[in-house]
């Protein structure tokens, strides 16, 4: 990987992380169209999502260490666990899926559809982040696993659960944002523990690069994000993944 590919990768996992757009499906598109091997960036994919963990941590430093800080480690906890046990329970299907560029094109479409009417389908209610209850933290856990096959976005998947117990679509997004931060952080630290050896020093450098400039990126994406759905909806998102998805897909089938 050249220095200017690892710059516009991890550029890409910042501005995506956080929008429904799914950030590993991006990186696997961009790795695709530079020619990039997938077994050969896949840790790397995964590994600069502590920059964009960084800056949720930031943003929300007074809900992680302020005094309801106990109430929100408890919910993501509930939140976190389905996706620990369902990770390690298919981690190789999981890989294989990484692997495999069609199944983006397909997911980003499929989603995208879904995205377009999310606002009519799930309008949300007027619940805040401190409403939270366990049981609605299990809720956006185990939809947050469908974003487990590339392309369905993390962030798609845990706003609609949020939507779905009622909260407001700010509080949504929010819960989303914070729950990223125990399965980003947990994803990434297994995908380097495992792969420890047979990263060079070169690769280190990438990675390290990598989640310093997806740390800023994500900084200001998550204050865009929030800006445009107050005002405009998830719809934008919806027929970008649809047009996006199926351009992917073309490409696919004329390489």
């Amino acid at each position: 990987m050249t220095w200017l590919e690892n710059v516009g990768l991890s550029i890409l996992e910042g501005i995506t992380e956080f929008l429904p757009v799914s950030s590993t499906g991006h990186l696997m598109m961009g790795s695709q169209l530079l020619g990039l091997e997938a077994e050969s960036v896949d840790t790397y994919i995964i590994s600069i999502q502590f920059g964009a963990i960084a800056s949720v941590v930031l943003l929300y430093w007074e809900r992680f260490f302020g005094p309801k800080a106990w109430h929100l480690y408890t919910r993501l906890l509930a939140g976190f666990i389905p996706a620990a046990i369902l990770g390690l329970a298919f981690d190789d299907l999981l890989e294989q899926l990484l692997q495999t560029p069609a199944v983006v094109g397909i997911m980003l479409i499929s989603v995208g559809v879904f995205l377009v009417f999310l606002d009519r389908l799930l309008p949300g209610g007027e619940r805040n982040l401190d409403e939270l209850s366990h049981k609605d933290a299990v809720i956006v856990g185990l939809v947050q696993c469908l974003a487990m096959i590339p392309g369905v976005s993390r962030s798609a998947a845990t706003i609609a659960g949020g939507l779905g117990c009622r909260l407001s679509k700010k509080a949504a997004m929010e819960f989303s944002f914070l729950l990223a931060v125990p399965t980003l952080s947990a994803a990434g630290l297994y995908k380097l523990l495992k792969n420890w050896d047979a990263l060079s020093s070169d690769e280190l450098v990438d990675i390290a690069l990598g989640n310093v400039l997806s740390f800023a990126t994500a900084l200001f994406a998550i204050r865009f994000f929030l800006k445009w759905v107050e005002h405009r909806g998830f719809a934008f998102f919806g027929f970008y993944r649809i047009v996006v998805g199926a351009a992917f897909l073309l490409y696919l089938a004329y390489l």
